[in-house]
């Protein structure tokens, strides 16, 4: 069994890869996690908001159409990992079963593969873990994770002095099938992820029209690198706020694992190559080093880096006055911001 939640990539995936490599049968299995559309301990913000909820919804069947395409399939469960992989577990019962699943960062994720871990070791399925999602491996690393510069300067010239960029992974034209007779269940609708229908419809002015998916994903790499040349002037336009391709756009895809950043690497490389090699084409290479830093800091402090007095640990005198805040929440500060 593979569960993927944030590695919605058929291409580059690291999870799939590790499974496909190590077993007979695959089940890749994508959770929709109550959890992630619920609101925010402090505050109730909402965690997935309906633009964000469409787009991870047309990734999952992206990719499911994708391994269906390579003698696979996505197995796709309502509810929390934990309680979904024991019953997938159970239903596949003549099997010598183990799990794969990505390694992660932060806080609420880093307790849900505790628990899911804790709780295959209680049906005696082993769990291995892969390490994903950032350009630099991990182990790559020219300094130990836990000596990760607190600087982001810093951080940046010791990787780019003294580590590596893997080259992107590459998958079978066939995978491992399925085993017979397993449900794969369906895709929830909006509302069944507590989202109101018409609030995840499209905005005909926005500046973001592709739907999510690895093979929009893609298609946008190609688009503004081989097509439009739009990253070669990527500095110059990046903060421009209005047009689709004053800047990349590859941050939704890249959130959901749909693009892989060694990909992007990859594909900056072949373009210097090809075409031209200037401060835009690093700039892009740049920015995909601030990912990495953000989840190496979080490895190195764990849940300190959400903590009001940050990692410092400063005991900023913050103002407590929830009236001001339930107006400037609503917009309604009497002010115009624009």
């Amino acid at each position: 069994m593979s569960v993927t939640d944030t590695d919605l990539s058929f291409f580059h995936p690291k999870v799939l890869h590790k499974a496909h490599h190590s077993a007979e049968l695959v089940v890749p299995l994508y959770c929709f996690d109550p959890r992630h559309f619920a609101s925010t301990h402090h505050f109730g913000f909402p965690k997935t908001g309906a633009h964000r909820a469409r787009f991870l919804l047309e990734s999952v069947r992206d990719l499911r159409g994708r391994l269906a395409e390579r003698g696979s399939g996505l197995v796709v469960r309502s509810g929390t990992p934990e309680t979904a992989v024991p019953e997938l577990a159970a239903a596949l019962a003549g099997h010598k079963l183990s799990l794969v699943l990505q390694k992660e960062a932060t806080d609420e994720e880093v307790l849900v593969e505790r628990a899911l871990a804790e709780r295959c070791r209680a049906l005696g399925v082993p769990v291995h873990t892969v390490w994903g999602a950032t350009l630099y491996h991990r182990d790559d690393l020219p300094f130990a994770v836990n000596k990760t510069p607190d600087v982001y300067t810093q951080f940046r010239k010791a990787v780019e002095g003294g580590g590596r960029v893997r080259p992107p992974l590459q998958m079978p034209d066939r995978l491992r099938p399925l085993p017979d007779g397993l449900d794969c269940g369906p895709l929830p609708a909006p509302a069944d992820l507590g989202l109101p229908e018409g609030e995840s419809t499209g905005e005909p002015r926005t500046a973001f029209p592709w739907p999510g998916g690895e093979t929009s994903g893609l298609a946008r790499v190609h688009h503004y690198l081989w097509e439009t040349d739009a990253v070669a002037t990527y500095k110059e336009t990046r903060n421009g706020l209005s047009g689709e391709d004053y800047s990349t756009k590859f941050s939704p895809w890249l959130s959901l694992g749909c693009l892989s950043p060694r990909y992007i690497h990859s594909e900056i490389g072949r373009y210097e190559k090809q075409r031209t090699a200037n401060k835009s084409t690093y700039w892009v290479l740049f920015e995909l080093l601030w990912r990495d830093y953000f989840r190496f800091v979080a490895l190195k402090y764990g849940n300190r880096l959400f903590h009001l007095t940050g990692l410092q640990n400063k005991k900023v005198p913050w103002k407590n006055d929830m009236e001001a805040f339930n107006r400037w929440k609503g917009g309604s500060l009497g002010i115009d911001r624009g």
